[in-house]
């Protein structure tokens, strides 16, 4: 077998690789290291590998994964910018986008002259020889349409760096470039599976995302579990509506709703919706004393932080307002309502109610948390001080129910 032959076998190889592994769905960690491991096991002299690539995410918009030969992979999230920041407009891959140009390659050696771009001086300080960079554009795109490299198309930009003594061979190179088409599909494959996930999981919740992406998708598939419910409801939003600017209520809203929400998922809980002004959780834990102890610590956590955004807020000169919360717990179900073409992933049935109409009563027992017997009694091993309230008639409720509050000081009202 000729030289020619041998290297288009083994750059078969890696394509069969990168292929076979884009088709069993692997993450992007997974299918990097391995990629990074194949190239060393076939003579490139790798040292360094690294991967931008575009996201659709509310939080970020792209994705970087570094491989280093003796670390393995590392990744990063780019967040959104209104001016893109000085490394960026510095790099050697916005030199790529802005010139047109497909590839772009600089030996490092410790003869040439200082390189333009801070990075690949960087590079060479600890060690490398060589760099070589190209990018892939996954979109259609007219023909020599240039790229504008703050609004990029979907793509991946790809380094590899050598610290072999002489750098990169030609052959290194054209493995490299054999294999970069099988590389950029299997690389966005990973990457439109993690956009579902990160989307279904920012628009329906952690739970409820993570249900619909493994195949709960038909309509009136709905699963029968207890709970712990918990109703966060800011106070008199109807009044600040008519006298706050729409772009101040959207702020003030996300920042109530930011704090209430990192509380809520910091103690195992999940957002089932956002109500206007209110937020429907659950904790649906081991136990339903796990459940509703994490409740308890998450409804006394939220009610400091709203002291302190509200502190916040009034050095700010901003408007603030205050929050009823109510717990309750029971039998849900949970799963998909809807129609054929439109479905909602939520809760249904009588406790989903009566926590909705625990909240309302927060004037009539004079506390803004408010527990119904059920949380009251699972959560007794808690360190928490429940005060009864006592017994109230709730609509649709035949019996009378026995309310509950913590007491932990002077409320915030």
């Amino acid at each position: 077998m000729s030289d020619g032959d041998a290297r288009q076998a083994t750059a078969g190889q890696l394509q069969d690789w990168l292929v076979q592994r884009g088709l069993e769905g692997a993450r992007q960690d997974e299918l990097l290291h391995g990629y990074c491991e194949r190239l060393l096991e076939l003579g490139v002299p790798l040292y360094r590998l690294h991967v931008a690539q575009s996201a659709f995410h509310p939080k970020y918009g792209g994705l970087g994964y570094n491989w280093y030969r003796d670390r393995g992979v590392s990744s990063d999230k780019y967040g959104y910018s209104e001016t893109p920041i000085e490394a960026w407009l510095r790099s050697p891959l916005y030199h790529l986008l802005d010139s047109g140009e497909t590839e772009y390659r600089e030996r490092l050696l410790e003869t040439n002259a200082e390189s333009r771009f801070p990075i690949l001086n960087e590079l060479r300080a600890n060690g490398a020889t060589d760099y070589f960079a190209a990018g892939v554009i996954l979109e259609k795109r007219v023909p020599f349409e240039k790229i504008d490299p703050q609004n990029t198309p979907e793509g991946v930009l790809i380094s590899w760096s050598s610290d072999g003594s002489a750098g990169f061979a030609e052959a290194d190179l054209d493995l490299v470039r054999a294999s970069l088409p099988q590389l950029a599909l299997a690389l966005k494959s990973a990457a439109n599976r993690q956009m579902a996930g990160d989307l279904l999981q920012v628009y329906l919740g952690r739970d409820a995302g993570r249900r619909v992406l493994s195949g709960e998708i038909q309509r009136g598939s709905l699963q029968q579990i207890d709970a712990v419910l918990c109703y966060f409801d800011l106070k008199d939003f109807t009044a600040l509506t008519e006298r706050t600017p729409g772009p101040e209520l959207i702020a003030m809203l996300n920042e109530y709703f930011g704090m209430a929400v990192k509380v809520i998922q910091g103690h195992g809980g999940n957002i089932l919706k956002f109500l206007g002004d209110g937020i429907l959780a659950m904790f649906n834990l081991e136990t339903p004393e796990r459940s509703a102890a994490a409740g308890l610590d998450a409804a006394v956590q939220m009610r400091r932080g709203m002291a302190e955004v509200n502190e916040t807020r009034l050095a700010r000169g901003e408007t603030v307002t205050s929050v009823t919360l109510a717990l309750h717990a029971g039998e849900i179900f949970y799963g998909n309502i809807g129609a054929d073409n439109r479905l909602d992933f939520t809760v249904i049935g009588p406790a989903v109610n009566l926590t909705v109409r625990l909240s309302g009563l927060h004037r009539s027992v004079g506390r803004n948390i408010i527990l119904s017997e059920p949380v009251a009694r699972f959560a007794k091993p808690t360190g928490h001080d429940l005060v009864s309230l006592g017994r109230y008639m709730l609509r649709g409720v035949s019996e009378p129910q026995e309310l509950f509050t913590i007491y932990e000081g002077a409320p915030c009202e």
